[in-house]
């Protein structure tokens, strides 16, 4: 991929961030904002943002990118012949943004055959941006552009981890976590994108979840990897088409909680 193209893609994806911000933010924090669940059992839940949100970046690709492939959350895949896929997670985070938090995002990737080359997290209301990839690693915001670099800590009595857990991932999934989190200096709950985002500016240390798909973990796996940090399942596996996920600062602190988790059976 030559310089141009790795311009192009960057510069599509700040174009996506920019217009799901503007698709989102008139419902955030509305006291009318219905919330459709998707699930049967368990709540799920769906918005108008959210669709939104998904909608015109998808409109932005059929300008810009039409021989892409796309993969989002609530939507269809359309198919592409270039090799590259754009995964969209619309509003990450879906349970915070109907809660008025500001810890949902936005998640953009760009995948070729080996994983995400490329990624975002976006937080709207805050007003911060996380890219990385194509040798891009920086945050956009308030207090103006830094580089993102994970943190230096090695041992997990120095780790602060996040995790979405108990509400996401099965019982025994939860006790892999509690495991880790034993050892741990620090542990907070259910941030969403925005822990992995913190973990690439180096604020924290690692994150621990489950159940995730595709479009939740391809847009961290960029940025974080684009920081100098580790993402992998909990067997040390790829992990960008989702499932368990162990991200972390350091191969001392991935190797530490690792060899805790690939206990936990499948």
């Amino acid at each position: 991929m030559d310089q141009s193209e790795k311009d192009d893609i960057r510069d599509v994806a700040s174009e996506l961030a920019d217009v799901a911000r503007e698709a989102i933010l008139p419902f955030f924090r509305r006291t009318d904002l219905v919330a459709d669940n998707k699930l049967d059992g368990g709540f799920d839940p769906v918005t108008a943002a959210d669709r939104a949100s998904e909608a015109a970046m998808r409109a932005i690709l059929a300008k810009r990118r039409p021989d892409d492939a796309i993969m989002g959350e609530e939507f269809d895949d359309k198919p592409g012949t270039t090799g590259l896929t754009w995964v969209l997670d619309p509003i990450d985070g879906t349970r915070g943004f109907i809660s008025g938090t500001p810890t949902w995002g936005v998640l953009i990737s760009v995948m070729n055959q080996d994983g995400p080359i490329h990624g975002v997290i976006d937080q709207p209301y805050i007003g911060e941006r996380f890219s990385g990839g194509l040798g891009v690693a920086e945050v956009t915001g308030p207090i103006g552009t830094a580089a993102l670099r994970v943190s230096s800590v090695k041992a997990l009595n120095q780790a602060t981890v996040f995790t979405t857990f108990p509400e996401v991932g099965t019982t025994n999934e939860g006790q892999g976590f509690a495991n880790v989190a034993r050892h741990c200096k620090l542990t907070r709950y259910g941030m969403d994108c925005y822990a992995y985002a913190l973990l690439a500016a180096g604020q924290i240390d690692m994150v621990i979840e489950a159940g995730l798909h595709a479009y939740d973990v391809q847009a961290p796996i960029a940025v974080i990897e684009a920081a100098g940090g580790i993402v992998t399942g909990w067997k040390g596996e790829k992990i960008h088409m989702g499932g368990r996920v162990l991200a972390a600062a350091t191969p001392e602190l991935h190797a530490a909680a690792l060899k805790i988790l690939s206990e936990i059976p499948d």
